[in-house]
Parts: structure tokens; C-alpha cells; sequence
């Protein structure tokens, strides 16, 4: 009995002892846990990006408030560089906070520049929704499906053109800083410029194309030899220019084909503009009669026809005797039509009603080849 009561008293001895070393090995843990610089910073660097998403919900919330009631182009602008602005406010929060860390270590270090890094491609993805979101607020001014088009059509290639021109400096500038944070490449950088002479002149063979390409854009873009949606021949095709981009230029051409054509070729080579400063265009048809064939009618059936179709703009309505073969007169008839595939339409639409009205009212005059046998002149007397 009294064997068991030790046994007993043993084991609860032993129990006892168990949960106390239990509790001071958590007690230690946690000592070492809430105690540690590591575990500080990482709550200071969690505290820093909560109170940087409060205070970019708090100040877009505002702004959005504020300049929807007066400023359309403020509410665009806030609406676009709200995403990438939270960026911004998350990377400045981290590289804040970095001084107060206690963290020297080499992953530190690293975490820093890491940091720096990001802060710089932050700011060249805010600045790049800043202008598209200018962009994107001039084109929603402008109507480009309208049948005159011309104003909207000018504001479109220039802005497009220009906000690739942005495009690639900004991602030059951003590369660049981020290549500069760099020992290696500063190091690198330097040497280039002390053999400036050979750099330079192999750079510039390098990008010569390149940069005529870019000045090809920019000189489309101010002068406007070519703009969105302008029917162009080019190599010979009829088409509409659908893309410019700094180095290509997309023609749709009418049977669904895609012509492209390098940029540099619309300021090196003639082409054709048929829309360069109105979307108005003169249509023509010719046709081949007898020289017995009476104009008035045929001006009179010209005007009938144009009277009773909505392709015709009521502008131009003329039927002329433009040549004259040796079988035939060559008629011309000129019409208008708001823009080219109109055009195209109304004069298939004229050139076969014309043809049908001839065919029914004057079959006789339409062209014929006469062959006319004379008679012989009689024999004359022989001479002695």
C-alpha cells in the first residue's frame, strides 16, 4: 500500500515537472519571438503598407468626390491612376520605414535595393496611365464613325502617335534609373563614356533605322500626310489605314487584306490621299456612243437616276463630251458622293441603269463598227 502511494506520488512528481519545462520552453520561445529585430521590422514594414492602403483609399475616395462633380478630365485621370497609384503608395510606405529597421544584415541590403527598384517602375507605370488616361479622355471627345470625320480622325492619329513616343521614354527613363542603381552597371557606364568616340558611332550606325522610324512618327503626327481611317492607295491597293504605330503602318485593304507598309515610306514615297482634307470625293463614269446618240437625254436619264438614290450628296450632277474616237463619242459623267465606297457604289449603281436606259430607249446608238461598200467608178475610155 505504501509502495503504491510512492508510485503514485512519483508520477505526479514527474507530471508536474514535465509541464513545468514545457512551460518555461514556451516562455523562452516567446521571450526570444516578441524580442527579435527581425519580428519587429516585419510588423513595422505590415503597419506602414496599412496605414499606405488607408490613406490611398481615403485620399481617391476624395479626390473621386471631388472632381466628379466639376472636372471631367480630374475624375478620368483619378479613375485610370488608381490602380497603379496603390503601387506607388505601397513601395513609399516600405522605403519609409526602412531607416527605422534594425535589420544590417546583406538581405537587408538587398530588400533596400529591391525597394528602389520598385519605386522607380511604380512611377513609370503611374506616369504611363497618367497619359493614357489623357488620351484616352481626348479620343472619348471625338466621334471617329461619323461620316465626316476629318477633325476626329486628325485628334486620333496624333494622340496614338505621341502616347507611343511617351511609352518609349518613359520605359527609357525607367530602365535607365533602375540599370544606374546598379555598382556594375555605373561602373559599365563609365567605362562607355571614356571610349565615347567608338560607343557613339557604333550606337548611331546601330539605331539609325530606329530613329528614322521615330522621326517618321513624329513628322506623320504634326504634319499629317496620313491619319486614322484616311482611304489611301498605296502599292496600288485601295484601302483605309486601320494601325500607325512608330515603325509600321496597317492598311485594311477593301477585300479584308492587311497592306504593311513601313512608316518611313508615307514621308519618302508619293501615295495617294483621298480623304486628306474632306471625305468628299467625285465619282466618274464613262460611256462609249454613237456619234448620233443625243447628250440631252442621257444628262436628263443621269439626273433622274441621282433624284431617286440617297447614295448621291446632291453637289454634282454634269454630263460631258470629254473625246472623240474614230468609231464613238466618249461620254463622261461626274457625280459626288460623301465618301469613297459611296462613290464606288454610286457609280456601279449609275454606269448600269445608263447602260439599261440606253440599251431599251436608243439601241441604235450604241457603238457599231460600219462597213460601207461604194459602188466602183465606171471605166473610164482608154487612152490612145
Amino acid at each position: 500500500m505504501a509502495s503504491a502511494r510512492a508510485r503514485s506520488s512519483a508520477a505526479a512528481a514527474a507530471r508536474a515537472e514535465t509541464k513545468r519545462r514545457v512551460e518555461d520552453c514556451v516562455s523562452d520561445i516567446l521571450s526570444y519571438v516578441l524580442g527579435s529585430s527581425l519580428i519587429r521590422s516585419v510588423a513595422t514594414v505590415f503597419l506602414a503598407v496599412a496605414v499606405a492602403m488607408l490613406a490611398h483609399v481615403v485620399i481617391f475616395f476624395f479626390l473621386k468626390k471631388v472632381y466628379s462633380r466639376s472636372d471631367r478630365l480630374g475624375t478620368f485621370v483619378v479613375t485610370k491612376t488608381r490602380a497603379p497609384a496603390r503601387l506607388v503608395f505601397l513601395v513609399m510606405a516600405i522605403w519609409m520605414v526602412l531607416p527605422a529597421l534594425t535589420e544590417t544584415t546583406r538581405v537587408a541590403a538587398t530588400i533596400r535595393h529591391a525597394t528602389i527598384v520598385a519605386f522607380i517602375a511604380t512611377a513609370g507605370l503611374l506616369a504611363m496611365a497618367i497619359v493614357r488616361g489623357f488620351v484616352q479622355l481626348l479620343l472619348s471627345r471625338y466621334d471617329i464613325t461619323a461620316r465626316d470625320n476629318l477633325r476626329a480622325r486628325t485628334v486620333s492619329t496624333q494622340a496614338r502617335v505621341f502616347q507611343q513616343i511617351a511609352a518609349v521614354i518613359v520605359a527609357i527613363v525607367v530602365v535607365s534609373t533602375i540599370l544606374m542603381t546598379f555598382d556594375g552597371v555605373q561602373q559599365l557606364g563609365a567605362s562607355i563614356l571614356a571610349s565615347a568616340g567608338i560607343a557613339g558611332l557604333v550606337l548611331g550606325v546601330a539605331a539609325q533605322k530606329s530613329l528614322a522610324n521615330v522621326v517618321a512618327g513624329v513628322m506623320i503626327a504634326i504634319t499629317q500626310p496620313i491619319r486614322l481611317d484616311d482611304v489611301v492607295i498605296v502599292e496600288g491597293e485601295w484601302g483605309r489605314i486601320e494601325e500607325i504605330t512608330l515603325t509600321y503602318v496597317v492598311v485594311s485593304i477593301w477585300d479584308k487584306r492587311r497592306l504593311i507598309v513601313p512608316i518611313t515610306h508615307f514621308v519618302e514615297t508619293p501615295f495617294q490621299n483621298w480623304t486628306r482634307t474632306s471625305a468628299e470625293i467625285l465619282g466618274t463614269v464613262f460611256l462609249h456612243v454613237d456619234y448620233r446618240t443625243p447628250i440631252d437625254a442621257i444628262r436628263a436619264e443621269q439626273s433622274r437616276i441621282l433624284a431617286t438614290t440617297e447614295l448621291w450628296d446632291g453637289k454634282v450632277d454634269v454630263v460631258q463630251v470629254v473625246d472623240t474616237t474614230d468609231r464613238s463619242l466618249v461620254v463622261r459623267c461626274l457625280v459626288s458622293a460623301a465618301d469613297s465606297p459611296t462613290a464606288w457604289d454610286l457609280r456601279v449603281l449609275l454606269r448600269e441603269q445608263l447602260v439599261t436606259f440606253l440599251q431599251s430607249q436608243y439601241p441604235e446608238y450604241l457603238p457599231r463598227i460600219r462597213i460601207e461598200n461604194s459602188p466602183s467608178p465606171a471605166p473610164g475610155p482608154l487612152n490612145p
